[in-house]
């Protein structure tokens, strides 16, 4: 099957300016070579902590920020080079679920009129047949024809974020962007959103990147994961393969730090120390290597690049070493805070 998306070399800097004169101070490396293929029906998970580069990312693949490098090929045309014009039309087939349903809703306009503007802008409606459209996006998203008539604030999170949905779905998008389009829900409404986009991927042949830091929903989600650190992929591989068998240091403790369900299991001591250093100044060599327990003079002064070691694609000098159980790779760890309401929690349910 060919690729639907082809990202290469794709890169988002910032520049920092200060002063009267606004004269360039440094540089935010937001996203720097970053390179990825995606096929139709095919879920992509970039995962990361905050502040790595992920939402940033989306937003230039659509090109809501301009790249400052690199190209993006959407069904094999270059979005890249597309003046207004041409990316209007492009932007059909390619669309964006935003992590506040609500922040993302004009709060004057009803459903259905937020439903009807995209329809109405690119054509895939006349003022006749309008009413029946939107009345089908609602209720395939699962709510009722007569909720269009409402406004976004008489509704709940997981209600609008089945209106967000539906809005991206209304130009007959090929691709879309899910910014993590649960984190701001409750996790019986996290399931079922999640259940409505695989759903939804099924039916209309949807190919996602799917933008997390939730490494649970990941798993269920997910085709394929991308690790990010500080703007680049350090390691991508297949979901079973990765949570298998994670070969980067920062993948197995992004996967120990995730909280587990029995506080028994856990571990009291970080995974990882330090905090994540600044995109304005980015470590020589490997940028990980501060934090990596196993990092080698080679790791402070040589930027590995992405390879192929085992099923994986790892950006490390030591992913073909041995896993040595210095850093716990089995994923279920979390802070000792979280452990102990855990723990208090388990203890009074067994108190009934």
């Amino acid at each position: 099957m060919a690729d639907l998306l082809e990202i290469q070399g794709l890169t988002k800097h910032f520049p920092v300016r200060r002063g009267v004169l606004r004269r360039q101070i440094g540089t935010v490396q937001a996203v720097t070579d970053v390179s990825f293929t995606l096929k139709r029906d095919e879920t992509l998970a970039i995962v990361g902590e905050s502040g790595c580069g992920k939402s940033t990312l989306g937003r230039a693949i659509l090109r809501l920020l301009e790249p400052s490098a690199g190209t993006i090929r959407l069904g094999g045309e270059d979005v890249t080079s597309l003046d207004r014009r041409a990316l209007r039309a492009a932007r059909k087939r390619m669309q964006i679920i935003f992590q506040d349903p609500y922040g993302s809703l004009n709060p004057r306009m009803t459903v259905r009129e937020a439903l009807s503007e995209p329809l109405l802008l690119h054509g895939m409606a006349t003022p006749a047949t309008i009413r029946g459209e939107v009345d089908r996006l609602i209720t395939m998203c699962g709510l009722s024809a007569w909720h269009a008539e409402r406004y976004p604030h008489e509704f709940s999170g997981g209600q609008r974020q089945r209106v967000g949905i539906a809005r991206a779905l209304a130009t007959r998008p090929s691709l879309i962007v899910c910014d993590e389009p649960v984190s701001a829900l409750d996790v019986s409404v996290q399931a079922q959103i999640v259940n409505l986009l695989q759903d939804l991927q099924r039916e209309l042949g949807l190919a996602y990147v799917f933008i997390s830091h939730d490494l649970g929903v990941v798993r269920h989600i997910a085709n394929r994961v991308a690790v990010m650190y500080l703007g680049r992929i350090v390691e991508e591989a297949q979901t079973d393969q990765l949570y298998g068998n994670p070969r980067h240091p920062y993948t197995r403790a992004l996967l120990a730090a995730a909280p587990r369900a029995d506080p028994a299991t856990a571990r009291h001591k970080p995974p990882i120390e330090g905090g994540t250093p600044s995109a304005m100044a980015l470590p020589s060599g490997c940028a990980f290597h501060p934090r990596c327990p196993l990092a080698i003079e080679r790791c402070r002064t040589e930027r590995p690049e992405i390879r192929a070691v085992d099923r994986n694609r790892v950006a490390c000098h030591r992913a073909d070493e041995p896993v040595t159980g210095t850093l716990d790779q089995a994923p279920g760890q979390g802070s000792p805070a979280l452990l102990r309401r855990l723990a208090i929690l388990e203890r009074r349910r067994a108190a009934g």
